[in-house]
């Protein structure tokens, strides 16, 4: 019988949880037939859709609807796009502080490179991006589209799936921040090419093997494009304590 302290809806996310755990259920699989789950745990059909909604939101299971051997619920597990909805709900909600999101940032970014310095990495998809984005004639939106994935490369360069999935959704939940602010910032010009110019050196200290200097200016470059953002807009009171070089 269900737990008489859970919502019909919650008995059957732990169900599922319970059977990823303990092997019953892999990525591949199809989750158990909506009518049987329901049977099974003893709740209604409707509980069950619930849950398979928030699952997919989660980015736990992808569905499909018809009859046949491809319909249904299946077990897909890609973190990154619920824990970014799941940050961006909460900083839109301010339930998150954006100082908070980009502390974070700095924390995260800075184990990476500091990983990486001490790794040899092969870093050639990075350089690759960086070389993407001294080409002429790009928009700030194409350039932020880079910024975003120079960062989101190194976090995966780092081998590490669980930083990883945490970059994307804490860029995620502030990329409309940080477009707002680039699209008011009044000489574009001077910061993308102050950024290009940080992120070559970070990329210096990676192939240099010094993790120390890595991490200072992944911290420095972060922290500084977070106050010019917040300047521009008008909240750097609540940026304080996120320290700019």
């Amino acid at each position: 019988m269900p737990d008489s302290g859970l919502r019909a809806w919650q008995v059957v996310l732990e169900r599922v949880e319970a059977d990823l755990r303990e092997g019953r259920l892999a990525p591949g699989d199809r989750l158990t037939p909506e009518r049987e789950l329901a049977a099974q745990l003893g709740v209604g059909r409707s509980s069950v859709r619930e849950a398979i909604r928030v699952l997919e939101v989660l980015g736990v299971v992808r569905t499909a609807t018809g009859s046949g051997p491809s319909s249904g619920a299946m077990i897909v597990t890609t973190p990154r796009g619920g824990l970014a909805a799941f940050l961006r709900l909460q900083v839109a909600a301010s339930g998150f502080p954006l100082t908070d999101v980009v502390r974070t940032r700095i924390v995260l970014e800075s184990d990476v490179v500091e990983t990486l310095a001490g790794s040899a990495p092969d870093l050639a998809e990075i350089v690759g991006i960086l070389d993407a984005m001294d080409a002429a004639g790009l928009d700030r939106h194409e350039f932020l589209a880079l910024d975003a994935r120079f960062h989101q490369a190194l976090a995966e360069a780092s081998g590490n799936a669980v930083v990883a999935a945490m970059m994307a959704g804490l860029r995620s939940s502030i990329e409309s921040y940080t477009q707002a602010g680039a699209a008011l910032l009044a000489d574009w010009e001077s910061t993308s090419a102050r950024l290009r110019t940080e992120h070559r050196g970070i990329v210096a200290a990676v192939e240099a093997g010094d993790g120390a200097a890595a991490r200072e200016r992944v911290r420095a470059h972060i922290a500084g494009y977070s106050a010019e953002v917040a300047d521009v807009l008008g909240v750097r009171p609540e940026m304080n304590g996120v320290d700019a070089a």
